[in-house]
């Protein structure tokens, strides 16, 4: 079992930044990539990006030049650094731990979530 614990949500004004930082703790062995998705009001969670345990990157194109997520292994820990933020970026966001291979993510674990809201 892994448990992810995020932080670092929060309110912010459109153009603002903000990072959200995941720790991940227990069987962390199973996984080899981390993530993160969202969820605005009324629509379906959406992959913003994953890193893979070598530092392979994927983002969604709504946030490409945008966003930047990073991690360290040594902590068990994967960053999401969002800039230039707006108003459609308000969603909760979660983080999420599993194994990538072939190109195809399979997602075994998910964080509690964390709101981020961009006022214009």
């Amino acid at each position: 079992q892994v448990h992810l614990v995020e932080s670092g949500g929060g309110l912010v004004q459109a153009g603002g930044s903000l990072r959200l930082s995941c720790a991940a703790s227990g069987s962390t062995f199973s996984i080899n990539a981390m993530g993160w998705s969202r969820q605005a009001p009324g629509k379906e969670r959406q992959l913003v990006a994953r890193i893979t345990s070598g530092h392979s990157t994927n983002y969604a194109d709504s946030v490409k030049g945008r966003f930047t997520i990073s991690r360290d292994n040594a902590k068990n820990t994967v960053y999401l650094q969002m800039n230039s933020l707006k108003p459609e970026d308000t969603a909760v966001y979660y983080c999420h731990a599993g194994y990538y291979s072939g190109s195809y993510y399979s997602v075994a674990y998910w964080g509690q979530g964390t709101q981020v809201t961009v006022s214009s």
